[in-house]
């Protein structure tokens, strides 16, 4: 069925838009020919009002060619509810949580599966879990570090706008390594550390993944519960295996968020855990036992005033960069971005990011989903589906308020008193 019926099909729906047959088949034919938006708003509409099971089932098909993992899961879960022991749905349900880095529960889904169906077995799940054919582990288990790694599909071309901010990391880390016997003639290391700082939801994890795809490299990323342990001593050895990992698989971006928790200042430290902590952070980043040639240390926080000033030297974090709300380029970018694959129409990006300073990428999402949520009661009572509009958007700015605002206020007190090196001109710039 190609896309011209498909389009004559739907003119037809528009006058009889209850009918199931008809629908489901026209979303059969989209997702046939790989255009999964259109399959997806159809099969949403035909399980309004009905329970079909294998509309269902498509429909989770949709969002995991989509890449919607957060929905996916829930439609495998609602299916998996209904006690149906369906072989598909549930290695499509293993496949999202391994997406979704779930790999401990993704690992005992499958066995304890197994164990019930043993006669039942997908080869490209148990590759992706590294478990041996049958999905029974064995001594020679791969650790699950392996799966901290990943290879980012993004770059800087889908970073809009901060400019400044690509040419910086480009400056440290990205020509470095494309021309390493041009530094190593100037006595340059490829490597090194880049912190980056700034209100929260403007991007700092999204730049830090598209530095590591914009170099193809391996990307880890380290939360605190990947380090942090009851146990003394553990915690150290944590955060020592993930350099490890690193220099095993340089080029690698190893990527520390919310890294003033793992390096606040000493003096405010009551235990001495924590301070062993960070002594081990500062002795993994000088390289003194190991070398850290080829891996690439980014941290993000929001409190640059909490970080230890011994993270603050050349040689460890050496370039500091304020990653500030989104220019008016880059909110446009934004915009379109969260307004994809939804009802939209003649939507004046233009105006919309003029009308937006000082809102971060998140306070533009929560935007966009105001406007939606709107749409969304519209359509339920119209009994059709209502499109967002410039209006609705402009709307929608008068109730939601810029989130980073509070964090300047903060930010003001320590760029006013406590910038003699210089660390808060950019915020001094931006007030």
């Amino acid at each position: 069925m190609d896309e011209t019926t498909l389009q004559a099909l739907e003119q037809a729906l528009e006058l009889s838009s209850d009918n199931s047959i008809l629908r489901k088949q026209v979303a059969n034919g989209y997702y046939s020919i790989g255009n999964y938006e259109k399959a997806k708003k159809h099969l949403n509409i035909l399980l309004q009002s009905s329970k079909d099971y294998d509309a269902k089932v498509q429909l989770a098909k949709c969002y995991s060619k989509l890449g919607d993992i957060t929905t996916g899961l829930i439609v495998c879960e609602d299916l998996l509810a209904n006690g149906d022991d369906d072989s598909e749905v549930f290695f499509m349900y293993v496949e999202f949580l391994i997406s979704d880095g779930q790999i401990t529960e993704a690992i005992e889904l499958y066995q304890d599966y197994q164990q019930r169906n043993p006669h039942t077995a997908h080869d490209g799940i148990e590759a992706k879990l590294k478990l041996p054919s049958g999905g029974a582990l064995d001594e020679d288990y791969v650790d699950e570090e392996e799966f901290f790694m990943e290879k980012p599909d993004i770059n800087f071309s889908n970073v809009g706008g901060m400019d400044e901010i690509k040419e910086e990391i480009r400056i440290k880390i990205i020509h470095p390594l494309n021309n390493p016997d041009l530094y190593k003639a100037f006595g340059k290391k490829t490597g090194g550390g880049i912190l980056l700082f700034g209100p929260p939801g403007c991007g700092k994890t999204f730049l830090a993944k598209a530095t590591a795809g914009e170099i193809n490299s391996k990307f880890i990323s380290v939360g605190l519960d990947d380090i942090l342990d009851m146990w003394i001593g553990n915690s150290e050895k944590n955060l020592s295996a993930k350099f490890e990992l690193a220099r095993a698989n340089t080029p690698c971006v190893l990527f520390f968020d919310e890294i003033d928790a793992l390096g606040s200042k000493r003096n405010d430290l009551k235990q001495s855990g924590g301070r062993n902590l960070i002594n081990q952070f500062l002795h993994e980043l000088d390289g003194v036992d190991s070398q850290n040639d080829g891996i690439l240390v980014l941290g993000a926080t929001n409190s640059l005033w909490h970080m230890d000033s011994a993270f603050l030297r050349p040689g460890r974090f050496d370039r500091i960069i304020f990653v500030g709300p989104p220019d008016e380029a880059a909110r446009e970018k934004v915009l379109e971005l969260q307004l994809a694959g939804r009802p939209a129409k003649d939507i004046n990006y233009k105006k919309i990011a003029s009308k937006t300073a000082d809102f971060s990428g998140a306070d533009i999402q929560s935007l966009v989903d105001y406007a939606v949520e709107e749409k969304l009661g519209e359509s339920i009572k119209s009994g059709k589906i209502e499109a967002v509009t410039t209006k609705d958007l402009l709307n929608a700015i008068k109730k939601v308020r810029p989130s980073t605002k509070d964090w300047f206020n903060t930010a003001r007190n320590y760029a006013l008193y406590s910038n003699s090196s210089g660390l808060y001109d950019e915020i001094l710039k931006k007030l």
